[in-house]
């Protein structure tokens, strides 16, 4: 028989969501309060005038918040280079690591491009938490790095007052073959990669210790095979949706298109439990907020409230957006010609 020391304090595991004020992307700085910060950091172009030095060589970059930036190279292929990162989502270290590495790896993916080499980005506090959990975040990411052939060369680490961790991601990409947020046309279908609810799964892990694998598998997935077969279906516009929810990342989508796009809210698909948890309140305050930032450019039509902050849940390593029907995966709704004032219909 196996006896307990009352003396002995059994070991309690450590809750890496309760070392972070925020969790995933949901963290992210607020949609609207971004883009002031951004305003006026790219040049004034002058219609007829001839881009600055090496400025014709930067094929995608601040102008319309696109998901990484791309620049053209000499040879007749582009580099595709972006950065990641945020404070942790599940408890899991290593879980967390999987599904940081997917998160930045997604956002090559979504320009249609290939990874090559990721350099982590730590930040950790170091005199609150164990090393070792440190090393189990590195470990998950690298698992998931590798399964996407992507090398893993370093990186930067600090000692920081909550757990950070992340990835600085470059690859490459055809310029010919880009799929970019700006390039969407009337006409055209929106399907959906991922099932939508993450964010609401990890807000009710976060509150109450619930364990949900289900949106973990989704989180860790790689969009390498979605992004494949968007270009395959000759697909030539895309984001991935993440922490400004499926309604954000569209209404940037549309606007950089200058067309309108409508969602089908009863074909986008949810994971199991999310709808549940978000009428028993698990919503976040990120979500809270990419709903206000697209109110004043939606029709909601007669979407219930449980529809619109579910399509404004603020996603972590969520699925890919594309203009295009894509094999295998739900079409959504369609982008039509431009409605003054509008970018989002919902029906």
């Amino acid at each position: 028989m196996t006896t307990v020391d009352p003396a002995v304090e059994p070991a309690v595991p450590v809750r890496l969501t309760q070392y972070a004020h925020g969790g995933g992307c949901a963290c992210k700085i607020p949609p609207g309060e971004l883009e002031a910060m951004v305003s006026g950091l790219m040049p004034a172009r002058i219609p007829g005038q001839a881009p600055g030095a090496g400025e014709d060589r930067l094929l995608v970059g601040l102008d319309d918040g696109d998901d990484a930036a791309v620049v053209r190279t000499g040879d007749g292929t582009a580099v595709v280079s972006t950065a990641d990162f945020f404070t942790p989502v599940v408890d899991d270290a290593r879980d967390w690591g999987r599904i940081a590495a997917a998160n930045a790896l997604s956002d090559v993916y979504a320009m249609g491009g290939r990874p090559l080499v990721g350099l982590n980005l730590l930040g950790w506090p170091r005199d609150v938490l164990p090393a070792e959990l440190a090393q189990e975040v590195l470990a998950g990411a690298l698992d998931v790095a590798g399964s996407a052939g992507c090398l893993v060369g370093g990186g930067h680490s600090i000692d920081s007052p909550e757990p950070l961790y992340g990835m600085a991601v470059t690859g490459l990409v055809d310029p010919d073959r880009l799929l970019r947020n700006d390039a969407g046309r009337p006409g055209v279908p929106l399907t959906l990669t991922k099932p939508l609810g993450v964010g609401i799964l990890n807000n009710r892990h976060k509150r109450t210790g619930e364990v949900f694998p289900h949106a973990v598998a989704s989180m860790a997935a790689l969009n390498d095979r979605a992004s494949a077969a968007a270009l395959e279906a000759g697909a030539v516009c895309a984001t991935d949706v993440t922490g400004f929810g499926l309604l954000g990342h569209l209404h940037k989508l549309a606007r950089a298109s200058r067309v309108t796009a409508v969602v089908d809210a009863a074909a986008v698909p949810v994971l199991d439990g999310a709808l549940e948890s978000l009428r028993a309140g698990y919503v976040s305050g990120g979500t809270r907020r990419n709903f206000d930032w697209v109110r004043p450019h939606l029709d909601a039509g007669r979407a219930t409230d449980d529809q619109l902050h579910l399509l404004a849940d603020a996603q972590t390593s969520g699925g890919l957006l594309v203009a295009g029907e894509v094999p295998g995966h739900p079409v959504i709704g369609e982008l039509v010609p431009a409605v003054a004032g509008t970018t989002l219909v919902v029906r």
